[in-house]
């Protein structure tokens, strides 16, 4: 079991985050990057690439995407029963499919609409990718409510044998902190929150709105330009 750092003080209080940038800085404060090896932050899009590049030009370290998708409702985009990575391994979660009924032929065919999602935003990005053999690696997300996209995107990092596994958000559930932690060497979280089946992510954040791909470029270009200085 992975270790949970949170904020005391923020537990069970709303609207915590003016936007995802003051978040990530409030992060950012949380981890000790004297005890990492080489670290690289690798961030989920589109959410979390805010987070992300905020996150490694503070701690001074490489940044890339981890695309990961979640496995949406045919009918509701913002719930989902799983998540995929780009390896095209899939995490399920078997209480949701369980519960609502979800055959295999929908699943397959969620997993192969994201799966064709997850290559055109790497193409979209044009993203290179980032070798973290023995490396500290960060991943990071706008926060985990279910916990599985997550998931997902530490099967993809723990395949490539990094040295410590660090997942860093800035918003979560309880029950997603206690799915995710056995997986990973350690948590950092600001804000935690108990109302696991009411909880969203976006009531930790003052200014909430979608990413879109303009602007995750933008994000990745002001990384690269903020250290080509």
């Amino acid at each position: 079991m992975g270790k949970i750092i949170v904020d005391r003080e923020l537990m069970n209080k709303y609207y915590v985050f003016k936007d995802r940038e003051e978040a990530a800085v409030k992060l950012a404060k949380m981890i000790k990057i004297e005890e990492l090896v080489d670290p690289v932050v690798l961030a989920i899009p589109s959410g979390g690439v805010p987070i992300g590049v905020t996150l490694a030009l503070i701690l001074k370290c490489e940044f890339n995407l981890l695309i990961c998708r979640k496995l949406h409702f045919p009918n509701n985009p913002e719930a989902g029963f799983g998540a995929v990575n780009p390896d095209g391994d899939i995490v399920l979660n078997r209480e949701i499919i369980n519960y609502f009924n979800i055959n295999r032929e929908i699943i397959d065919m969620v997993v192969k609409l994201e799966i064709e999602e997850i290559k055109r935003r790497f193409k979209a990005f044009g993203l290179v990718k980032t070798l973290i053999n023995n490396r500290s690696t960060i991943i990071t997300d706008d926060g985990l409510a279910s916990g599985y996209t997550m998931l997902s995107a530490i099967r993809y990092v723990k395949k490539r044998k990094p040295g410590k596994i660090i997942v860093a958000v800035p918003t979560a559930s309880i029950n997603a902190l206690n799915l995710v932690a056995p997986h990973v060497d350690i948590i950092y979280c600001v804000n935690v929150r108990d109302d696991t089946y009411g909880f969203a992510v976006a009531d930790a954040y003052k200014n909430w709105y979608d990413i879109s791909d303009v602007e995750v470029l933008s994000y990745i270009s002001k990384f690269k330009g903020k250290n080509s200085t």
